[in-house]
């Protein structure tokens, strides 16, 4: 028989996350647990686990191209302190989750979210934001929090036992940690963000692909998430983007996430890793481009850096075009273009692109927009 839901629980695998789950299935409601996942968070080889230890029925879904269509035309609400949509994102998830609803047949949506722990996006004001622009009000119930919050329907008519939710409130733990143990939650999850665009150290590789790629997709984000990330600013307006393994790992996940128009290198004679040059929409990499890209991969081959050194001669780097991974494993020669015979050099064209500059130019562009957006008002 096809299991009936009476909920979709958000599920990110944090502590909140499975309180809010478990408060509403310990009342006797089944719920589908729905864990989001993309570029920049996720982690759906954890549902297995998370199915054994917690006991709740969880699902992956992939919102990746969904959310980056969000992030290129710009959060309604804005950034935080990095990179990071908060609002829009919750209302993103929300959204998805009620079409989930609606095809399982459920009428009660369920959030972990916790009246006044991030200041961004869970005050009372921007909770009220969220359900309101997420078109939720009425079935939507944060259960941790659920006390101080407005009676919802499920309350209401007695599906759901208010007396039997939560009244916590603020961004101390200690009482998810006392529910817990109610509950006979023994494992209990490391608070951390599980967000990469809370991050500098990520968010500085992502801002340009956002800044020079109009119709950016979730595999741009991927590529950003793989390697080591380079970037030439000599083109003015349209820097050049190279990708350049730091482990096996990173060499075969750049062969999958190669596409149309990207270019491999490869230096032909010596172990190195691979590097992968993607260019921005209209600007095909020239000669002079390719040649600056191989001879900055070479220099991360030590032992090609080291005959040229001791030879005085240049180490050859492949450079090979496929859209994909099998036309790429193929022998290099059937899809090669020409061999570039180089002097593996760090030379100054290719360099990472660094989080002073994408914050000062991520505060730009929303005084230019607030400015806009004023001036289309008056």
């Amino acid at each position: 028989m096809t299991l009936q839901y009476n909920a979709v629980s958000l599920f990110s695998g944090g502590l909140d996350s499975i309180l809010a789950a478990r408060l509403i299935q310990d009342q006797g409601i089944t719920v589908k647990c729905i864990h989001f996942t993309s570029p920049f968070f996720g982690k759906a080889e954890s549902i297995p686990h998370w199915r054994k230890v917690y006991g709740l029925d969880i699902d992956a879904v992939d919102v990746g191209e969904a959310f980056v269509s969000m992030l290129a035309e710009r959060p309604a609400h804005g950034f935080g302190k990095v990179l990071n949509p908060c609002v829009d994102c919750k209302i993103l998830m929300m959204r998805q989750a009620v079409t989930i609803m609606r095809e399982l047949g459920a009428t009660i949506l369920v959030s972990g979210e916790v009246l006044g722990q991030r200041p961004m996006s869970q005050r009372r004001d921007t909770l009220n934001v969220i359900r309101r622009d997420a078109d939720v009000r009425g079935f939507l119930i944060r259960p941790l929090s659920a006390k101080l919050l407005e009676e919802t329907e499920a309350e209401l008519n007695g599906t759901i036992d208010r007396s039997r939710l939560g009244t916590i409130s603020g961004r101390g733990r200690k009482d998810q940690l006392d529910l817990a143990r109610a509950l006979c939650i023994t494992e209990i999850p490391t608070p951390a963000g599980g967000c990469l665009l809370t991050e500098r150290e990520n968010a500085r590789s992502y801002w340009p692909v956002l800044l020079h790629t109009p119709k950016a997709v979730a595999n741009d984000f991927d590529l950003c998430n793989t390697g080591r990330q380079y970037w030439n600013l000599d083109v003015p307006k349209t820097p050049l983007h190279l990708c350049i393994g730091r482990n096996q790992a990173d060499n075969a996940r750049l062969l999958t996430l190669a596409r149309q128009g990207d270019i491999i290198f490869k230096t032909a004679s010596f172990p190195g890793p691979i590097a992968l040059g993607r260019p921005f929409p209209g600007n095909a990499w020239d000669a002079t481009v390719v040649h600056s890209a191989a001879t900055f991969a070479a220099s991360f081959s030590p032992k090609s850096t080291a005959f040229a050194e001791s030879s005085n001669k240049p180490v050859l780097v492949k450079t090979y075009a496929g859209p994909d991974y099998a036309a790429i494993m193929r022998p290099m020669e059937e899809n090669a273009v020409p061999s570039v015979a180089v002097t593996p050099c760090r030379n100054g064209s290719w360099r990472e692109y660094s989080w002073d500059e994408a914050r000062e130019q991520i505060r730009a562009e929303a005084r230019e927009r607030q400015s806009m957006s004023t001036s289309s008002t008056v």
